[in-house]
């Protein structure tokens, strides 16, 4: 799809940290002229008047279930759910059925992904899979498994897990309470880069606040920010995760993570499964997030729990740095013209019925919030604004 001549005015820019009110002009998919752009002449102009412009958000964690689970999600139901909140980016984590292991379902799955609205890029699973792994092409980084959650890709045995981190330049994984230093301590023993997944207790904030360098990065989840092991009781299956919610004590080690900079990302662990499957005598661990990332976070920015410029360095910055995602994170020139305007008075309701997801429900149902995504660009194109429209993503590119 051919991006159209974009202007954008009148809106206030999240830049190097401050706002600044400036005009954006796009074409060819690119950010080709920030500021005074008065007598620009575009394709499509937008007023954004009152709004402010964030860097399309990049989400490290969904799982997008294909191939192999489509019933639950897809790249294309995933993509509508990301770009209603904001999110322009995605890398699909490969614990799928078949999970990804070598690089012949590596290639099915970029097939599949080309109906992605968004742009999107790939993990490969750690097992017994070295020669795999050093044949794949252009991925986010080898996902290992060191507890039990959906998949059952748990890796236990510890040469394996001695060559799997050595394997591929970023390793990213599934690690809980000892875990995490176990994992701490087997990356220093490479040259690679560690990825911790969805942190979500007061014990591994402290382990990592010691242990972190400038390759041993963390993310943590939403659900974890946001709602506590009281909320489990009352949503039941709907409110199974791994890692499971914590006590408020553990939520308030995350945000303190988050102002001292010990939190890297925060990235939704998107993990959707069918309501049917979610009230079975078995419900599978996981929650939706990706549409209801950018408003729970909005909301807490107008409840003066983190700025915008921490959002943006959280959601966008970090996340392009940390994966060495080419030309995107930062509105600048010449970068990518993935952008989402955001209205901070907007108020409203989070509602079942709204999810754009496949699987069609939320945690955070009749959760009122202040501070919608109202636009979202990708690539030029306006994907979003209040209804969803078509486009075309592309695999990003990793350094």
């Amino acid at each position: 799809m051919e991006s159209m001549k974009l202007l954008i005015t009148n809106g206030q820019a999240v830049r190097n940290a401050k706002l600044e009110r400036c005009g954006i002009f796009c074409d060819r998919g690119k950010i080709l002229e920030i500021g005074d752009l008065k007598g620009k002449k575009a394709d499509k102009v937008i007023d954004a008047s009152g709004k402010i412009i964030l860097p399309g958000l990049i989400d490290c964690h969904v799982h997008a279930r294909e191939p192999g689970q489509a019933h639950k999600e897809d790249f294309l139901t995933a993509s509508q759910a990301a770009v209603a909140g904001g999110v322009t980016t995605f890398l699909a984590m490969p614990n799928t059925n078949p999970p990804i292991l070598d690089c012949e379902t590596l290639e099915e799955e970029r097939n599949l992904a080309v109906k992605c609205l968004v742009n999107y890029g790939f993990y490969m699973c750690g097992a017994d899979n070295v020669a795999e792994i050093r044949k794949a092409k252009n991925i986010a980084g080898v996902k290992i498994y060191l507890d039990i959650t959906t998949g059952d890709m748990k890796v236990d045995d510890p040469k394996l897990l001695d060559k799997l981190f050595a394997s591929y330049k970023r390793i990213a994984v599934h690690a809980e309470g000892s875990k995490v230093g176990e994992s701490i301590a087997r990356i220093k023993k490479t040259k690679n880069m560690l990825y911790l997944c969805h942190l979500s207790s007061k014990e591994e904030m402290e382990m990592m606040r010691k242990e972190k360098d400038h390759r041993i990065f963390c993310e943590v989840a939403p659900h974890h920010l946001f709602l506590t092991e009281e909320d489990e009781k009352r949503l039941g299956p709907f409110g199974r995760m791994k890692p499971s919610l914590k006590s408020k004590q553990d939520v308030e080690a995350l945000w303190k993570g988050i102002a001292d900079g010990t939190v890297d990302t925060i990235c939704t662990d998107h993990a959707p499964h069918t309501i049917e499957e979610k009230k079975s005598a078995a419900p599978p661990w996981g929650v939706p997030g990706l549409q209801t990332l950018l408003p729970l976070l909005l909301d807490a920015v107008n409840r003066r729990k983190l700025s915008l410029s921490k959002v943006a360095e959280l959601c966008c910055e970090n996340p392009a740095k940390i994966f060495k995602i080419q030309n995107k994170g930062k509105i600048e020139e010449g970068y990518d013209a993935d952008l989402v305007m955001v209205d901070m008075n907007l108020q409203k309701e989070v509602r079942n019925r709204d999810m754009l997801s496949k699987c069609g429900w939320t945690p955070f149902d009749r959760k009122v919030l202040k501070g919608w995504p109202v636009i979202t660009v990708v690539g030029g194109n306006v994907v979003y604004d209040g209804a969803v429209h078509d486009n075309r993503g592309k695999e990003v590119t990793f350094g």
